[in-house]
């Protein structure tokens, strides 16, 4: 969300930052640096496809449950 990157760009200091904002300085300043965005982005995304995945019993049961009448 953007949102999120907002606040942290403006709230967060140097020593707590959220991977996003992370990530938004690490292409550089000029984005020559893509080798690495692309590396990060890759690691970022890691712990949310793993929850997903261990967890996605749960995710497909709670979609079926709201799709089924009476």
């Amino acid at each position: 969300m953007w949102n999120d990157l907002l606040v942290a760009l403006i709230f967060a200091d140097g020593a707590v930052a959220p991977m996003t904002k992370l990530l938004a300085e690490l292409s550089g300043a000029r984005g020559q640096d893509w080798h690495l965005l692309t590396a990060g982005a890759f690691l970022s995304i890691l712990v949310p496809l793993i929850v997903f995945f261990s967890l996605q019993r749960f995710f497909v049961r709670g979609l079926l449950a709201g799709s089924t009448k009476g």
